[in-house]
């Protein structure tokens, strides 16, 4: 029987606790690891992959928040077609793919931030980012805007981290075609399934 992959919380502790550039790499190569590693994708992967076929909107399968809110991973599963609106958030955040590939789109703010509801953008790169690309890295708030989507015919799944929060919201969405920008909270409790749970017990 093969042994599920358990990801030491103490190092996902240690890196939140870091300066923002260095808790970026460290987590980046933590993600590499983690999505490369067999038993995780034996364990979790794999099935999320089976079980999102007729799904028409990407989702949150699984998600872990540390009770003090120091950090939070979470796993990503986009079916083809499904992608974010344009958004930030209010932490520093990597992710990188463990299947599939998706398609990453960074935006930069050219307005002067004056009007707490208005935000002019312009798109300023794009990126495809498959198992093979390593991790992408968000700052939080206006320096991490972007939107994440598969175009692509086949499922992705992605794993992602996130740091500490910087504010009492989750972040914030964007409307581009208004010029719009509202705040964004993560409501509700968040379930957490019994195989996430296993993969992060100490």
């Amino acid at each position: 029987m093969e042994t599920i992959y358990t990801p030491d919380q103490n190092e996902l502790r240690r890196i939140s606790e870091l300066p923002t550039e260095p808790a970026l790499r460290q987590a980046a190569a933590f993600l590499a690891d983690l999505a490369r590693d067999r038993t995780f994708q034996v364990a979790l992967i794999l099935p999320l992959i089976q079980e999102a076929e007729g799904e028409k909107d990407w989702y949150v399968a699984c998600r872990y928040q540390a009770e003090d809110g120091a950090f939070s991973p979470k796993v990503f599963v986009w079916p083809s077609g499904t992608g974010t609106r344009i958004h930030d958030h209010s932490s520093w955040g990597v992710y990188c793919c463990a299947s599939g590939a998706v398609l990453e789109e960074r935006y930069e703010r050219f307005d002067d931030g004056s009007h707490s509801d208005h935000a002019r953008l312009k798109k300023v790169w794009q990126l495809w980012w498959s198992p093979e690309d390593g991790a992408s890295t968000v700052l939080p708030a206006d320096d991490g805007i972007h939107r994440v989507g598969n175009p692509g015919d086949e499922t992705a799944v992605s794993v992602h981290l996130y740091g500490p929060s910087v504010s009492e919201v989750d972040g914030r969405d964007y409307d581009p075609s208004r010029d719009h920008v509202c705040d964004r909270q993560e409501g509700g409790e968040e379930k957490v399934p019994d195989q996430f749970k296993d993969l992060l017990e100490d």
